[in-house]
């Protein structure tokens, strides 16, 4: 028997990261170009996330960190990428323009194409907070495209109006904090 008065509200995720353009191989599923489009990757890697709250201050977040083999076969950052989970139920797409920090000095930009190293972020929730990005160099390094399907369980119960679905919008990055049960990619 369901409760009358419920103390948190549930948020289902599932859909796809569906592919990316401009870049060029991933680690979480590996892809390759495809013979038909030479700038397009397809994952359509899967999402299930369900997360339970008392409060949507922190709404999550999808962080994606990207990585793929230089000219040497290292493993370097092909790009980051974040966007909040839609904020109303159904069928959302995302579009995450991706970036990667780059060098500030040329010696720095020459001794980390010798080495094979990249610059890249020690911990990828960096890309999901405002704080300090200010002062990053960063290079624009194409799209991934995000698929999202949203259900929401008891948020009007709560006092919060989800409003009607707004599909096939794009977002940037923001900060998220609070929530239980956090999955990370």
């Amino acid at each position: 028997m369901a409760a009358s008065n419920p103390s948190v509200f549930l948020l289902s995720v599932n859909g796809q990261i569906e592919g990316a353009n401009g870049l060029e191989e991933g680690i979480t599923q590996i892809t390759c170009k495809g013979i038909q489009s030479s700038h397009k990757l397809i994952w359509n890697f899967p999402l299930d996330i369900t997360f339970k709250s008392t409060n949507p201050s922190g709404w999550p977040q999808l962080v994606l960190s990207v990585y793929g083999p230089d000219v040497f076969g290292n493993d370097v950052v092909r790009g980051y990428g974040a966007t909040h989970i839609p904020l109303t139920p159904g069928k959302h797409t995302r579009i995450l323009p991706m970036f990667v920090p780059e060098p500030t000095w040329r010696l720095q930009k020459f001794t980390s194409w010798l080495w094979g190293r990249r610059p890249e972020y020690t911990d990828p929730k960096v890309v999901a907070q405002g704080e300090g990005r200010e002062v990053t160099r960063v290079c624009s390094q194409g799209f991934v495209t995000v698929c999202f399907n949203i259900i929401m369980k008891d948020m009007k119960k709560l006092g919060y109006d989800s409003g009607p679905s707004n599909s096939s919008s794009t977002q940037s990055c923001a900060t998220a904090s609070g929530w239980e049960e956090p999955t990370h990619f």
